[in-house]
């Protein structure tokens, strides 16, 4: 069993920090083999001489300033230093000195303890350097920024946030925000912000804000969940950017598509016009050239109302045959949400309208059980993986049907300019029971496909 004095040796030369000892005037009477890695020197160079030539010039002071508070009976906390490494290299240093008292109490010495700050300095370096990048970042997007708790209630805003709304974080934390939502919308906002944190889904949505000024402005706000790698939801990092000029743009684009519109209906009113007084003796003529006129003007109409964008498969079909709705035959619709291209809408809609006009005249539609049934749906593309459309108007309980002696513009409509516009493949029967026209398409009017 080792004596005290052998287990202390033991422990001292065991411990991965250099422990220096010294006499009270400084003289190092103990070196242990950390030191020895830590500055270079062994003990048999150091034991009996200072710590003087470790320290650099413009750090002599500090072996006075410790031995005198070593004197005073202060321990010395830790603090950092510089100090000489035998191969000339400047280490930095973190140490911590005690003063060593004998059996009467007496202050006879000092123990230091050192070791190498460099690794501990250079990641606080890097933090400081990854804080900087971060703030520069977040402070100067164009976005106001924030970040939430799991629960929602933020705790960070970035400059931007305080700048617009001339606010502090002690009356924004938590869910201080409310303050500025416009009171209108607030309460809709905090319930559709409440069931995303709960369901820990992406929150999105559009609201006015007030601004130091006193003024609102509209902000699209999004948030994501920050997650574990358990899924486990750790913070929320939301956006709110501003859309003002997007909204104000988007109302004017949508007054002067409504005039263009108007303007055009005018000029499809004088074409009409002009229809009737070229062919005044010819009724037919003119019904026929009105009925497609007013088929333009409702895809022109959906087309407005949607902004040019995709159109729904039902409401073009609903709208393009509103007229039908007073005819003895009844119509039977049935197909997914499929939403098309602009054109392609056009396209289908004026074949529609025009099998819808011809159905009236002389189809299921003329007599009372006669049906119209309209399908839609999407099909396996030949030679992609993207899903083509499919489109179907069958005719029953009608007038026995006969082919047509001859075809005319009606035909091009329903037939040959789909073919031509949207590479389609069309199939326009008539079998006595009633006309079948069906239509099929490749991915490329499906919006979002193609």
């Amino acid at each position: 069993m080792p004596t005290n004095s052998d287990f202390y040796a033991c422990l001292v030369d065991s411990c991965s920090d250099a422990i220096v000892a010294k006499a009270i005037d400084g003289t190092i009477v103990g070196w242990n083999a950390a030191a020895e890695r830590l500055f270079g020197y062994s003990a048999a160079e150091m034991v009996g001489n200072t710590t003087r030539g470790l320290l650099p010039e413009d750090r002599q002071h500090e072996e006075d300033d410790i031995l005198a508070r070593i004197r005073e009976g202060e321990v010395v906390g830790q603090f950092l230093t510089k100090r000489w490494h035998k191969d000339g290299t400047l280490l930095d240093i973190s140490a911590t000195v005690s003063p060593v008292r004998d059996a009467d109490g007496n202050i006879v010495g000092a123990s230091k303890i050192a070791r190498n700050a460099g690794p501990y300095l250079e990641n606080q370096r890097r933090i400081r350097e990854a804080d900087l990048r971060f703030r520069m970042m977040a402070d100067n997007i164009s976005q106001l920024a924030w970040m939430a708790n799991p629960d929602g209630n933020i705790f960070w805003y970035n400059k931007r946030w305080y700048d617009y709304t001339g606010t502090d974080f002690e009356t924004m934390q938590g869910f201080g925000w409310r303050t500025v939502h416009h009171p209108d919308h607030v309460d809709r906002v905090i319930a559709r912000y409440h069931e995303s944190f709960a369901t820990k889904e992406r929150w999105e949505d559009t609201f006015p804000l007030r601004g130091k000024d006193g003024n609102y402005r509209w902000y699209l706000s999004r948030a994501l969940p920050v997650c574990d790698d358990n899924g486990e939801v750790q913070y929320w990092f939301g956006t709110n950017t501003d859309i003002t000029e997007q909204r104000e743009q988007a109302e004017q684009i949508r007054v002067l598509l409504m005039e263009v519109n108007h303007r055009s209906k005018n000029m499809l009113a004088i074409v009409q016009a002009l229809a009737r007084r070229t062919a005044p003796d010819d009724a037919g003529f003119v019904a026929r050239f009105e009925d497609r006129v007013r088929s333009l003007a409702v895809n022109q109409d959906i087309l407005v109302r949607r902004e040019w964008r995709d159109v729904p498969v039902l409401e073009l079909v609903q709208q393009q045959l509103r007229f039908v709705e007073a005819a003895p035959g009844g119509l039977m619709i049935e197909g997914p949400t499929i939403l098309l291209k602009p054109r392609a809408a056009e396209v289908i809609g004026m074949a529609l309208h025009e099998l819808a006009t011809n159905s009236i005249k002389h189809g299921a539609l003329s007599l009372d059980g006669g049906k119209v049934t309209i399908g839609w749906d999407k099909r396996e593309a030949a030679g992609s993986d993207a899903e083509g459309f499919t489109m179907f108007w069958h005719e029953e309980g009608g007038p026995l049907v006969a082919t047509p002696q001859r075809t005319g513009f009606g035909t091009s409509l329903i037939s040959d300019i789909p073919r031509r516009s949207l590479s389609a493949t069309v199939m326009l029967e008539y079998p006595r029971e009633g006309v079948r026209w069906e239509l099929s398409c490749g991915p490329e009017i499906i919006a979002g496909q193609g």
